[in-house]
């Protein structure tokens, strides 16, 4: 059976944003974390010459 006009089930909703949220706030770092790896192995290379 259907649910009537208008009603949305809001749990499942916010559940699915908090998880989405998580999933790029940690993407996010990786990307961060990656970049400031990048970053002293240049400094290294650029100080070795």
């Amino acid at each position: 059976m259907p649910k009537p006009k208008g009603q949305k089930n809001g749990n499942n909703k916010a559940k699915h944003t908090k998880l989405l949220d998580r999933k790029m706030n940690k993407k996010k770092e990786a990307q961060a974390v990656r970049k400031e790896k990048l970053k002293a192995i240049i400094k290294k290379a650029k100080a070795d010459k």
